[in-house]
């Protein structure tokens, strides 16, 4: 197993997958649900991301479902105490923003759904230029006093403007976003590594991938057209992004370097991401625990160096 390692400078440690809550509710019903989380809690590993705006997308849901179901979890299986908890604020219509007043409404209501007193790990899901940044910052500062939050995190933020809201905490002495969550995978690479990557290093961030498998085009479920079939829900969308030539070099490298360790595609996608200087622990999803195991096992695969430069050299842009 892996060493744990910090979430920034937040004293937080986790081993390095984290569990993607936005399945709770939909993708995986309640009962499902607290079995994955148990299995992944019980294999050692305690990063559970989720918001609060999951899953409002799905019809028939309106938000908080994802929340709701993991403080039930929490108080039906006592193991709260085994959980690095993170949730988001920003992107709900219910919550939008954050402003202070949105900021200290929103904890609120995800602690009362998530049944616990504090939040390890609380995130601005989006930047809000609507909003200054010390504001945002100084409203997160109060949670942090008042031991509703541990500390906090940014998601989808320019390289600019997470350098600008790192130097405001500075500036003003208020807390600092500890952690980043961009969309990262081998495919999708030139969003992080062109701005975001340098700055979350310089300043030792911890940096929580989300789309390891790129809509789980990295598993090597689709690789033609034909393919969009497999998943009615998005199959249609991941080929039309990702079944090109550039695509295709990804998987047969993914393949090879699988075909070493007896691994699968998957497995090495994101144990690329897990062996990537400066990635604290990429976000993994599943709907059975069956799935959960296996994509867990990323962990034991240790890349090469050549192996490395293997994967990278095939998905260059």
């Amino acid at each position: 197993m892996t060493a744990p390692r910090e979430l920034g400078r937040s004293g937080l440690k986790v081993l390095p997958i984290a569990f993607g809550g936005n399945v709770f509710g939909w993708g995986a019903d309640e009962k499902t649900s607290f079995a994955l989380l148990d299995a992944f809690v019980d294999a050692g590993y305690s990063l559970v991301d989720t918001a609060d705006v999951y899953s409002a997308w799905v019809p028939g849901n309106k938000g908080g479902e994802s929340e709701t179901i993991l403080g039930r979890w929490f108080q039906r299986s006592g193991k709260r105490d085994k959980v690095v908890l993170a949730t988001k604020v920003a992107k709900w219509a219910e919550h939008p923003g954050l402003s202070a007043d949105n900021i200290s409404a929103a904890v609120e209501d995800s602690l009362r759904r998530l049944q616990t007193d504090v939040i390890d790990l609380y995130q601005a899901h989006e930047d809000d230029e609507s909003t200054p940044l010390e504001t945002t910052l100084a409203a997160f500062g109060r949670l942090i006093e008042q031991g509703k939050v541990r500390a906090i995190g940014a998601s989808n933020y320019s390289a600019e403007r997470l350098q600008a809201a790192l130097k405001v905490s500075a500036d003003y002495k208020l807390p600092r976003y500890e952690t980043l969550q961009p969309e990262y995978n081998l495919y999708d690479r030139a969003g992080y590594e062109s701005g975001l990557e340098a700055v979350a290093r310089e300043h030792g961030l911890g940096v929580i991938s989300y789309y390891s498998l790129a809509s789980g085009f990295l598993s090597g479920k689709y690789r033609s057209a034909d393919d969009a079939a497999k998943s009615s829900s998005r199959g249609s969308s991941v080929v039309a992004k990702y079944v090109n030539p550039r695509g295709l070099r990804i998987l047969q490298a993914l393949d090879d370097v699988a075909g070493t360790y007896n691994a699968t595609p998957a497995q090495v996608a994101i144990a690329w991401l897990i062996a990537r200087p400066g990635i604290t622990a990429p976000i993994v999803s599943a709907t059975s625990v069956e799935q959960l195991h296996d994509v867990l096992a990323a962990a034991q695969v240790d890349l090469t160096a050549e192996d490395i430069a293997q994967l990278e050299s095939a998905s260059a842009a």
